[in-house]
């Protein structure tokens, strides 16, 4: 039984990881007033990017590099599109979404049946050990380390300092950051490149980290969900942990279900995590208020 829960926990936080990049990504974007449907686009454009350094250089940080590099234009271009071009941003995030898709599909065909070493789990010593949640939290591949680092890091910088203030005001009202003498456009496109960037890591932990192969669409609508999430979390990151692993939770519940030889149809257990979103969304969205900046409230509600 101890060892079921453990898988679970592994499982849950190993699938949940690349979501919770998203997430974070996702957040910095709408904290800047823009909302970024594309994110699922600059994911798969992490993996496949991931995927192709690692195949053919061998180097994982070089292959996270590129990854973020790949996501970061492809959120650029959305950027440009809904700053300067006043294009509608969900319009906008929904075609590069399958921009991204496409291009990804394109350049993996001949990496399908590619193998690589990917990365290693790294087991920390004495917190490794510990009964039941130690093989879960503490060996973990260095992405998902990160992922952990990242929550108080990204908490701390949007409330706690100068430069996260500004982020925010500008997506509350662009007529007090041009008071204080910043450029509210110039903050939008650093959020919103950013936020691309950071989400393409999900995208690398799926395909180097998690899974280790590439498969068309592997996302599976994991860009698709981070961004719901970021509503159910409040645009908080410190809450974003929870919605990452309740999907992740999900996800896992499916292939120890599998694995047991439950009968259930694989059909059904594919729509868990979805499902799940769904309600949490719901049960979310009949309390009053969702947080959401004054810019994106014309937009999305809240």
């Amino acid at each position: 039984m101890i060892s079921l829960i453990t898988n679970f926990l592994t499982n849950a936080i190993q699938s949940g990881t690349s979501v919770l990049y998203g997430i974070y990504g996702e957040t910095i974007t709408e904290r800047s007033g823009i909302v970024n449907l594309g994110t699922e686009g600059s994911m798969i454009l992490g993996a496949i990017a991931a995927y192709i350094v690692a195949a053919d250089s061998g180097s994982m940080g070089l292959a996270i590099i590129c990854a973020m590099l790949a996501g970061g234009a492809l959120a650029l271009i959305h950027a440009y599109l809904c700053i300067n071009r006043k294009a509608n941003q969900l319009a906008s995030g929904l075609t590069l979404m399958f921009l991204g898709l496409g291009i990804a599909a394109f350049y993996g065909r001949e990496y399908v049946s590619v193998s690589i070493t990917g990365l290693n789990k790294i087991a920390i010593p004495l917190l490794s050990k510990i009964p039941v949640i130690g093989e879960a939290f503490f060996n973990q591949d260095i992405l998902t380390y990160l992922s952990f680092v990242l929550c108080p890091v990204l908490w701390w910088f949007l409330y706690k300092t100068r430069k996260g203030l500004f982020l925010r005001a500008a997506g509350e009202d662009k007529e007090v950051v041009y008071a204080y003498g910043k450029n509210p456009q110039s903050l939008r496109y650093l959020a919103t490149v950013l936020g691309g960037m950071i989400s393409a890591i999900g995208g690398a932990q799926l395909s180097i980290a998690y899974t280790k192969t590439w498969s068309e669409g592997m996302t599976n609508g994991r860009g698709i969900i981070a961004v719901s999430l970021v509503v159910l979390a409040k645009y908080n990151p410190s809450k974003a942990m929870i919605g990452a692993y309740v999907y992740g939770g999900a996800q896992a519940l499916n292939v120890i279900l599998q694995s047991q030889g439950v009968e259930i149809s694989p059909f059904l257990l594919m729509m868990l995590p979805y499902v799940i979103t769904l309600v949490a969304l719901f049960v979310s969205s009949v309390r009053k208020g969702t947080n959401a900046p004054n810019e994106l409230k014309n937009i999305i509600g809240g």
